[in-house]
């Protein structure tokens, strides 16, 4: 039945009651002064998560309060202002699991993801470090020298975390991947975020497997800690999976580890959390969120059930998280967690250039597709970046059908190879190769030694040159190559472009990474207690379902 009072149009444009109550009625008690009826006033009393809110109807109007207490009639009161509906305080820390809080020492079940190449900057981590945020360094990319001087400033300005580094899977690197590795274990990262990877590499085994020891109580203590970011079922098998005993054993026979910690790394699993990666910006299979998120969480169970850890995997979700009600549906489906990442660039503490920044603030959904990627050129791996503003996608592609269609550089036509020259690479082929040389002779001597005899490797690498330059050329703001901007970016901007539009976060300037952070998980609690109310009878106009960022949180 609807409840409706037909002597006030006032009434009749705000809250309505969907319910026919069977039983007792209860009632509220507190003082008529607390009580509002305007859509103003109702919305700040919703919004006032730390307090109960109390859904009354008082002379035929429905009116909210976060204050007085609840009468029962069978205590021989008789209250005159009914209570329809009572909702419990909602803090934002009950999002998500509680284990992920305490585990990783954070409030918020909330985390900005690793952005290779230093978008994910030492000012990015250390301004969420300060508020009890986990971020992660974007090490992928990066040289070994760089990422320990990323350590060392955030360490210093960190010393208790919480932060977490990248581990980016370098199939055709390894020997950087040990490096970085080694790093992590000599300056004690004591958690990092594993991606990009296809399959369990030594590396990641030896570093998880190097914190493990007993405590005095005999209970297994792990030091270093994993998150691991997926998008594929057989890819989270293994990070659910205890570590592989073959490698275990090489590792031991290396005297890396002890026989201690393998025999203890056979009884806990990979990774302590797996972000599922669903539709992101950079590496990315374009999953739905919301097919790949039950399908893990089906998974983790199985092997749980199997396994008996003592702490379950938690599963958190990435991709498409920018707004409060993504943040929302990925908690109601199950996540223990939720990862932003595209929307953290366009904020002032990525690393980033301004040109790039306001490109991202002006995308649209639409504005991706995507290209071939730089680390995995040969293998036909893409990348999800920003197609507005920039040629960047178009021609990485061309790259990657030339690759595909000649054996070497001299068997492209002439007039490709000088189209080549003068629009994409804006310098002889020959004067790139001889850039390359230099590179490769310092970071990989190995993989230039195998390009002397191979020509369509030799190829690859000079075609690899402008893919891996135009994701630095969009962080260092190189000018006169603002056409050729590689920015890892998925739908998720576009989302949150919309849902700030009109707003001070609107403008790049003035987007911060905390303030986002806190008003999308804010916008998510309160949005729950408004779903909270409607399931439970409330009809209220469509302005109660919107939470906008009106005001800064720091």
């Amino acid at each position: 039945m609807i409840v409706t009072n037909n002597s006030s149009q006032h009434y009749d444009n705000h809250l309505k009651l969907l319910n026919s109550f069977d039983g007792k009625k209860q009632f509220w008690q507190g003082s008529l002064d607390t009580l509002v009826f305007d859509e103003a006033g109702i919305k700040v009393k919703l919004l006032n998560l730390d307090q109960p809110c109390y859904i009354v109807r008082v002379q035929g109007k429905i009116g909210v309060t976060n204050e007085g207490y609840l009468i029962h009639p069978n205590n021989g009161k008789i209250g005159n202002i009914e209570l329809l509906i009572e909702i419990p305080p909602l803090t934002i820390q009950q999002l998500g699991d509680p284990n992920f809080l305490s585990f990783h020492n954070v409030k918020y079940a909330y985390a900005c993801g690793a952005m290779a190449h230093g978008i994910a900057s030492e000012e990015l981590v250390i301004a969420l470090g300060k508020k009890s945020i986990l971020s992660s360094f974007g090490a992928g990319g990066l040289a070994p020298i760089r990422v320990e001087t990323a350590i060392n400033r955030i360490q210093q300005a960190l010393p208790q975390g919480p932060y977490a580094f990248n581990l980016l899977h370098s199939p055709s690197e390894p020997a950087i991947e040990r490096k970085v590795v080694d790093l992590y274990l000599q300056y004690q990262v004591r958690t990092i975020e594993a991606s990009a990877f296809l399959d369990l590499t030594d590396n990641i085994i030896y570093y998880r497997a190097a914190g493990l020891s007993l405590n005095s109580a005999h209970q297994i203590v792990i030091n270093n800690k994993i998150i691991a970011k997926i998008s594929r079922r057989e890819v989270a098998t293994k990070f659910l999976q205890p570590a592989p005993r073959k490698i275990l054993k090489q590792l031991v026979e290396q005297g890396l580890i002890s026989e201690l910690q393998a025999n203890l790394a056979e009884k806990v699993p990979v990774a302590d959390d797996i972000t599922i990666e669903a539709d992101s910006g950079g590496h990315t299979d374009n999953r739905p969120l919301v097919c790949l998120l039950p399908s893990i969480l089906e998974l983790r169970d199985q092997i749980q059930s199997k396994y008996g850890y003592e702490q379950p995997v938690r599963i958190g979700a990435a991709g498409g998280i920018a707004t409060p009600q993504s943040a929302l549906a990925a908690f109601m489906m199950g996540a223990a967690y939720v990862v932003t990442g595209s929307i953290n660039q366009s904020c002032i503490e990525a690393g980033t250039s301004q040109h790039t920044k306001q490109l991202l603030a002006q995308a649209e959904m639409a504005d991706v597709m995507m290209a071939p990627a730089a680390d995995m050129f040969e293998m036909g791996v893409k990348v999800q970046v920003l197609k507005r503003g920039t040629f960047f996608p178009l021609r990485a592609q061309k790259l990657f059908d030339l690759y595909k269609s000649y054996e070497s550089i001299e068997d492209i036509p002439l007039a490709e190879r000088e189209k080549l020259e003068k629009q994409v690479f804006k310098k002889s082929l020959e004067a790139v190769w001889q850039e390359t040389v230099a590179y490769l002779s310092q970071r990989n001597p190995i993989k230039l030694a195998q390009a002397a005899n191979n020509p369509k490797l030799k190829m690859a690498l000079i075609f690899r040159w402008y893919l891996g330059l135009s994701s630095r050329w969009s962080n260092s703001g190189e000018k006169d190559r603002e056409t050729d901007y590689q920015i890892w970016c998925g739908p998720a901007m576009g989302s949150f472009n919309d849902w700030v539009r009109g707003s001070y976060l609107e403008v790049s300037s003035n987007r911060q990474v905390v303030d986002v952070a806190h008003h999308i998980m804010t916008g998510a609690a309160f949005l729950y207690r408004i779903q909270s109310l409607k399931l439970q009878g409330l009809q209220m106009p469509n302005e109660y379902s919107q939470y906008s960022p009106v005001s800064k949180f720091i």
